[in-house]
């Protein structure tokens, strides 16, 4: 089983719309509304891949009860959600049809007051002994410790079980602190911890600062991974068009199944960049096109070198 905890759930809610226009009334063509939040977005494509996931975090309120209410016909997920008293966010993506471009609305997400937070840290300690990997993904609630990661990578860890780490600002630079097995920051994430805006520079010094391997995402441009068995980059055949929401987490989900498969990493990382591709052709996060999905996976083309041997442990 793998677990993914969104400590910050949410509704997402996707409207398209033929032409974005600020100052402007719209007609919306399409609505589509999904559970998310980044750890969802990673479990549904696990899920829809074929492996058994259990999620955690926060849900509350009538916008929780929706979310619940549609994990529930997901295959082979299980739902460990914490309630929470306020109500869980939503958060709404606006596709213009005609650039491809997605305009992007999220609310802040529920006050989770000190008992709620040691009711979760409880139930969470639970779930990590039964896992064979954790994900800990997406921003923090209000009211939830900035190092809040930081805890929660340390005792994975001392469960003896893989942990990606899968955040921003203060919440990551505590949590890379903790050495999580691997993070997986964009470029604006990447630069903001390092102060470096060089891909292959940053992602090492990330890894200086504690992660074990590091997969920095770079959109259209794919992905630099540095690990403990080399360095590599990733990069799709074409540019793909479409919606973009949910794509990194797709690289999540690629990589943690790639690690329960027990894959070397320049197959996780093609993995990874086909799985991302083919979720922006899909019309909503967490959902990703598998026909474009199995054609771009033989295409993906990765490069780099082997500095280490391949460790005994499984990443």
């Amino acid at each position: 089983m793998i677990l993914t905890v969104t400590l910050n759930t949410a509704l997402d809610v996707t409207y398209r719309v033929r032409s974005l226009r600020p100052h402007a009334s719209h007609r919306v063509s399409e609505v589509t509304e999904r559970p998310g939040g980044k750890g969802l977005n990673v479990a549904r494509v696990l899920a829809a891949l074929g492996y058994e996931v259990t999620v955690t975090g926060f849900a509350g309120g009538t916008t929780g009860d929706a979310v619940r209410e549609r994990l529930t016909a997901t295959p082979r997920l299980t739902d460990a959600l914490v309630p929470v008293t306020g109500p869980t966010r939503r958060t709404v993506a606006v596709v213009d049809e005609l650039t491809g471009d997605t305009t992007q609305f999220n609310e802040p997400g529920p006050v989770v007051d000190p008992a709620r937070w040691s009711a979760f840290q409880e139930a969470y300690e639970g779930l990590v002994g039964r896992a064979d990997a954790v994900a800990l993904c997406g921003s923090l609630p209000p009211g939830v410790p900035v190092g809040a990661y930081a805890g929660l990578v340390r005792t994975a860890r001392a469960a003896g079980v893989p942990v990606l780490l899968d955040t921003a600002g203060e919440a990551l630079r505590r949590g890379v602190a903790a050495r999580p097995d691997v993070i997986t920051p964009n470029a604006d994430e990447l630069a903001e911890l390092t102060g470096s805006h060089e891909p292959s520079r940053a992602t090492q010094d990330a890894r200086r600062r504690g992660a074990r391997a590091v997969v920095a995402t770079l959109g259209p441009d794919g992905l630099v991974a540095v690990t403990p068995e080399g360095r590599w980059r990733a990069v799709p055949p074409a540019r793909v068009r479409g919606n973009p929401t949910g794509a990194g987490d797709s690289v999540a989900a690629a990589l943690l199944a790639g690690l329960v498969d027990r894959l070397p990493w320049p197959d996780r990382l093609s993995r990874a960049v086909a799985l991302s591709a083919a979720t922006v052709l899909a019309p909503a996060a967490g959902e990703f096109d598998a026909t474009a999905y199995r054609d771009l996976l033989g295409r993906v083309t990765v490069t780099g070198e082997v500095t280490a041997a391949r460790p005994a442990a499984t990443w």
